[in-house]
Formats: C-alpha cells, structure tokens, sequence
C-alpha cells in the first residue's frame, strides 16, 4: 500500500506513526536551509549552550573552505555560488554519461520486472537516498533524523524483498514528501512533477536529479551562513598564512617590494614635476611623500596591469576580479570617448534624445565584448559603432523633419571615433585622466563612507556603470588593506625612511 499523507496501512507503516507530529521538525529543517541564521529558532532553555570554535576548526570542518583562495572569493564575492552544471549533450563525455545512464536506469527496469523482482539494486539506491536525505538535516532534529532511518531501513527492506513485499511506490512517495518539506522554494516545481511521475523506475532516476539540484542547494546556504563568519576572520587568517609563507619562502614580498618601489618612483616624479613648474620652490630639500598616497597609486597601477606579467604576491587572491574590472572599464572608457566626441560633433542633432546614452551603450557593449584580447579588432568594432551611431543620429533627425547628417559630417565623425585607437589620442587621454581622477578620489575615501565622489565631466554617460565598478574595486582594495597593511608598513619604512629602518634593526641587533 503506497505510504502516502492520506492513507497508511497499520501493518506497513506502523513506522511512520511519527509522520504529522515530526512535520514541525521538518519546517525547521526547512527554515534552516532557506533563512538566515539570525533567523533560526532559539534552541530551547534547557539546551547546552553552542561550544565556540575558532576560526581554524571552523575551516578544518568544512572541507571546502580548506582552499584559502576559495575562501577569500567567498567572504569578498557577494555574488559566488556553485551552480549545477552537466556535460554538453553533443559532447563526448555527455554521451559517455547519457549512455552509462540509460544502461543502469534499463537494468534497474528489467530487474524490477523479474518474477519474482530483483530488488537488490533498488535497495542500494534507497541506501544513497537516505544519506543524502540525513545530509540535509541541521544538528538536533532528531525526530527527522530517526525516521528516515526507520523508513529506510535496507535491513528491513532486505527481509521484505525475501517475502517480495517491498512497496517502492510507497517508499518513493514518502522520499518523495520529505525531499518536499527539506528543499528550498526553488524546488517545490520540481517536486509536484516527481509526484506527478507514475513509471517507478523513471522516478527514482528524476528523484536522483533533484537531489543533485538540493545539494547545490544547500551547499550555497552554507556559503551564504559562512560569509558573516568569513568576514570578520578572514582579516587574520589571510594575514597569517601569509606570514606562514613568508617565513618558509622569505622572497614572497619581492614582486610587491618592486611594485611599491615604482609607485614611489612616480610619485616622485610627479612631485619633482610639481616643483620646477612652481616658482621660488627649493629644489635642494628633499620631498615628503605619503605613505598612503603611494600604496593608493600602486593600486591605480592594478587597473592598467598587463597581467601577461606576474601581479604582485599579496594581490594574487584577487587577480582574477582586478583583470575583469580592469577589462570592463577598458569599455567603459572607449563608450566615454564614443560619447563624448560624438556630443562635441552632433550636439545639437542629439540633444532631444534623452535615451541617446542608454542607446549608445546597447549596441557598443556588444561590439566591445573581448576587446582585450589579442585577436580583437578595436578599429573594426569602432568603424561599426561609428555607423550604429549615425544611423541612430539620422533617424531621429528624420523623424523630427530635420535634415539628416550630411556625407562629410558622417565620415568626420566615424573618422573621429575610429581615431580613438591611436596611440596618445587627445580624447582617450582626457577620458582615462578623468577616470583616474575618480578612482583615485574613491580610494582617498574612509572605507566606511558609503557616499561616492562627484562624477568627472565627460563620464555621466557611464556614471552608473563606474559607481558600480568603483564600488567593486575599493571593497577589494580596502581589504587588501586590512590583511596586507603590516607588511605594506614595512615594506614603504624600508623604501621611504631607510635611515630610520636601519637604527631599527642596528638597535634590535645591539639588544641580543
């Protein structure tokens, strides 16, 4: 007799007497897995208190945060999950598994529809579903824990195969009903198609795959409850196994050293510039640099790395996210040029369009995608940018009444934008000037003021795009901050105050 919420045989399900009075034990499971942990029940008075873990055992305990580098993508990505992803079906291993697949779920079928059936099979397989099904249970819900036990109990079912009196469909249903209390909202689709399958065998095989969908699931609900805790440790676990390397490899800050050292060196360049263009000033005393200044131009330096070379060593967790960053505002700046030169030619053509920046983004973002590769063609993709714009310019005009854009007017403008890949180009350079101007007042910024500074003429076109970006990019640095300071501090008192490092370690020489 199907073990179902309706109905259930004394005699057979005597086991699941437990059923309606543990669903509250289940909703928790369920809160559990789809809330915040600050919003979980309160464990009741007489509980013993939660034993406090350090950060390291919490580490050691999740095997997937064992990785430092998928640890710090965790705490700093807000937006990184595991997604469920499977094999191509044109592709070779997807055919590979598609094949496997079919063979296993067809003598699954032909076993079942011996006489009399062969469960061992099936046994195995409610075997693997029952400790899935106990994965997804959070500490003290017993209740739950005890009765899939009980309902899926291979001993049990073993000695019910030997009378050939094991009801599948009902050990499915009841899966079926816990797979459904346990599962995020997400799911709940997926589990009314389950109860809606009638052939046993198929399923066990969509039962299987939505187990797989729920394991995704909750292990992005583990990253999620892990963050917060990620977030206030990571600081000193990061800067501690990075004193750990240091001290096994003592040339682990060298590539950050030279980075610094030429952040210095542009500094005070620029200062140098500043003071022969100032008059009266005295060339003879030595300049004072700022610490802060320096570390905040190195970083700038990031957004315009040639990552084909090595980045510095205290930056490496964040390569990946500085290159992207560094990619989306190589596009962001071409749409600025874009914009900027096509308002100062055909101002006046444009400037009844209020959607015109939008427009222009549309058909530029798609033209720009892999600019930075090698094989890209930014002369083209500017030649048919040039034409979209015209064409845009034209049809406004037309529709207005207006005279649309003469020949000579078209070819100067596209000539203009096609310009834009030369090297010292006017524009270019104006724009990337005000893009530093933006980034470098966002990191002078207290990391916790949430405001942004005032946008540069010239990149309203853009602002949301920057903010965003912007926003990005000082949450990475002022991380990087937090976990790479002390040896920053060091690194610039050697390169900027090296008499005074020298006393420093004469006098700690002179104390053994």
């Amino acid at each position: 007799m199907p073990l179902n919420d309706d109905q259930n045989s004394d005699s057979d399900s005597s086991r699941l007497s437990e059923s309606t009075a543990s669903s509250s034990d289940l909703e928790y499971s369920r809160q559990s897995f789809n809330s915040d942990s600050s919003s979980k029940p309160s464990s009741p008075a007489s509980a013993s208190p939660p034993k406090a873990i350090t950060f390291d055992e919490l580490m050691a305990a999740t095997r997937n945060l064992s990785n430092w580098t998928l640890a710090h993508e965790i705490a700093v990505n807000a937006n990184f999950c595991i997604k469920h992803e499977d094999y191509p079906q044109n592709s070779f291993a997807g055919t590979v598994k598609q094949i496997v697949h079919k063979a296993f779920w067809d003598h699954l079928e032909s076993e079942l529809n011996e006489d009399p059936p062969e469960y061992e099979h099936a046994i195995k397989l409610f075997e693997e579903i029952r400790e899935i099904l106990l994965s997804f249970l959070t500490p003290g819900a017993n209740r739950i824990h005890n009765q899939i036990c009980e309902v899926l109990d291979t001993d049990l079912i073993r000695q019910q195969a030997e009378h050939n009196a094991v009801d599948i469909p009902g050990l499915a249903n009841y899966i079926i009903n816990t797979m459904g209390k346990l599962c995020a909202p997400i799911r709940d689709n997926d589990i009314k198609q389950l109860k809606a399958t009638d052939n046993i065998v198929e399923l066990l095989r969509q039962i299987f795959h939505v187990l797989d969908l729920m394991k995704v699931d909750m292990a992005n609900y583990t990253i999620k409850s892990l963050r917060p805790y990620l977030w206030h440790n990571l600081v000193d676990y990061e800067r501690t196994k990075f004193q750990e390397i240091l001290e096994e490899a003592p040339g682990a800050l060298n590539l950050t050293t030279e980075w610094i050292k030429e952040s210095i060196e542009d500094e005070l360049s620029s200062v140098s510039d500043e003071s022969s263009s100032s008059p009266g000033a005295d060339s003879s005393s030595k300049p004072i640099i700022s610490p802060t200044l320096v570390l905040n131009n190195g970083y700038l330096k990031l957004l315009q790395w040639d990552y084909c070379k090595t980045i510095p060593e205290t930056l490496i967790t964040d390569e990946v996210r500085l290159q992207e960053l560094r990619e989306k505002l190589n596009q962001l700046k071409i749409i600025a040029c874009v914009s900027l030169i096509t308002s100062n030619m055909v101002g006046a053509a444009i400037v009844d369009l209020p959607d015109f920046a939008d427009h222009l983004k549309r058909i530029s973002l798609p033209l720009l995608e892999g600019m930075n590769k090698k094989s890209f063609d930014l002369k083209e993709a500017l030649n048919a940018i040039g034409i979209q714009i015209c064409s845009t310019v034209n049809k406004s005009l037309s529709e207005r009444g207006l005279p649309t854009l003469s020949e000579e007017m078209q070819s100067n403008l596209m000539g203009q934008i096609a310009h834009i890949v030369e090297k010292n180009n006017p524009v270019c350079s104006l724009i990337d000037k005000r893009i530093q101007l933006f980034m470098r007042s966002l990191l002078a910024l207290p990391s916790s003021q949430k405001c942004m500074p005032t946008m540069p003429g010239g990149l309203s076109v853009i602002q949301t795009e920057m903010e965003l970006l912007g926003s990005q990019y000082a949450s990475i640095v002022n991380f990087n901050k937090k976990v790479y300071g002390p040896f920053y501090a060091n690194i610039l008192r050697k390169l900027l105050f090296p008499e005074a490092a020298v006393e420093k370690t004469e006098a700690e020489t002179s104390s053994n």
